[in-house]
């Protein structure tokens, strides 16, 4: 009888230490809200799908506001030791997290030559702000151009044909002309073009940039050029728009306002991400196209968005999690379904060959527009102390577009202070 209720109890033992062993890894995931539409509720779902089909692992999405309350509250949590397993956040603050030991590299994660296949997946462009110093450190996820949208029904009231959008910087400043109108007053009532200048000014002032064949900073993150001819000669004409043509909105442009003046009809032309390009199309009440941005020398843009980091200060067990997490949120079906919800990239050729993406631009082939832009596409400006160099172009540029200061002056101080704060990683 005695060795029963031993037999017992040692089973019971056993069993509750398989329940022991059976209990989930749970990983915190940080993710940015910051463009319009259902994002939050998609990636909900997502997550719900990958905890049904990984169910020894259990995802806590927190949703941190915009890319910079994002980076800033990771930032926080790293240094507290409280970081989260996995998160989106902005491709450019990659050197950033970098110089702080925020992340991992993905080649320290890698176990096999499938993951190693997999993580040279995805399009190169995208990977420029994903590999430092031989390694890769982000996997893209949320990733975009610059657009260019246009309102068609506004283009036929020009006289303008309304499936044939400017090629090149003088056909839209010249389009933007016939499309800009004044009242009786000479008070304006659409403008023919509008580029945000708050928010990201420097992503949109990088697609001047690129369409003038000009870069602003090297590869290793180390300098900038911010005062080039090119790139003086890329901001005067975006303070022409405004100050000498008279076609553009004066001062400072709300990146948040921009899409609702598009649908209002306040705007003929914007320039927003390509993440917008579901939202604009579910909400629009008229027709409107899709192209890459007109440029003067060359066509091109910055690409955009957010990759996926995973941090070092947790486990070994919960990187390994996350790890699967990143791989199964990026997967070709379930890329190709994000691309579709959010209006951002597929950001691996193997999406597009998906029948769901197929299906989808056989129906609507204008989201096909960001991805094509890739293969004349720049890495968005990203350096060592990205934020702090990143805020004296903005300046320099609020400083121009309010004619505060020259476009040449205002390039020149932003070098100056840029050249200032990068000193210390000059080799």
């Amino acid at each position: 009888m005695l060795n029963i209720r031993k037999a017992m109890l040692l089973l019971m033992a056993c069993t509750l230490c398989g329940f022991s062993h059976a209990e989930p890894t749970e990983i915190s995931f940080y993710f940015p809200i910051a463009v319009g539409g259902p994002v939050a509720k998609s990636l909900s779902a997502l997550v719900a799908d990958f905890e049904k089909e990984n169910p020894d692992i259990r995802v806590t999405p927190t949703y941190t506001g915009t890319y910079k309350d994002s980076i800033v509250k990771a930032l926080t949590a790293h240094r507290s030791g409280t970081p989260p397993d996995v998160a989106v956040l902005f491709a450019v603050d990659m050197f950033t997290l970098i110089d702080a030991g925020a992340i991992v590299p993905f080649d320290d994660l890698v176990s096999n030559a499938d993951d190693v296949a997999w993580m040279r997946g995805f399009y190169p462009a995208l990977m420029a702000n994903s590999r430092a110093a031989g390694q890769t450190w982000g996997i893209p996820f949320q990733r975009s151009t610059i657009l260019l949208y246009w309102n068609k029904e506004l283009f036929r009231q020009a006289g303008l044909d309304p499936d044939l959008p400017p090629a090149n910087w003088t056909q839209m400043a010249d389009f933007a002309q016939k499309l800009t109108r004044r009242d009786d007053a000479g008070i304006t009532t659409q403008w023919g073009l509008q580029i945000p200048s708050s928010g990201f000014p420097y992503w949109l002032f990088q697609g001047l940039v690129t369409g003038n064949g000009a870069q602003l900073m090297n590869e290793a993150g180390t300098k900038t050029w911010f005062d080039r001819p090119a790139v003086v000669e890329a901001l005067q004409y975006w303070v022409d728009l405004s100050r000498t043509r008279k076609v553009h909105p004066p001062g400072v442009i709300e990146w948040g306002n921009t899409p609702s003046d598009f649908l209002s009809g306040k705007a003929a032309m914007i320039w927003t991400t390509s993440g917008n390009l579901t939202n604009l199309k579910a909400k629009a009440g008229f027709a409107f196209g899709v192209g890459p941005l007109p440029g003067n020398k060359h066509a091109g843009s910055p690409t955009g968005g957010g990759n996926f980091y995973v941090f070092r200060k947790t486990t070994p067990a919960r990187q390994k999690a996350a790890f699967r997490f990143v791989q199964w949120m990026v997967a070709p079906e379930r890329t190709a379904r994000w691309s579709i919800d959010s209006g951002y990239i597929g950001v691996s050729p193997a999406a597009w060959d998906t029948h769901t993406m197929k299906d989808y631009l056989m129906a609507y082939p204008q989201a096909a527009v960001a991805r094509n832009q890739l293969s004349h596409a720049v890495a968005e400006l990203s350096t060592h102390e990205n934020q702090r160099v990143t805020r004296a172009l903005n300046a320099g540029l609020v400083s121009a577009l309010t004619g505060a200061k020259t476009p040449q002056e205002a390039l020149k101080d932003a070098q100056t202070q840029a050249e200032h704060i990068l000193l210390p990683y000059q080799r």
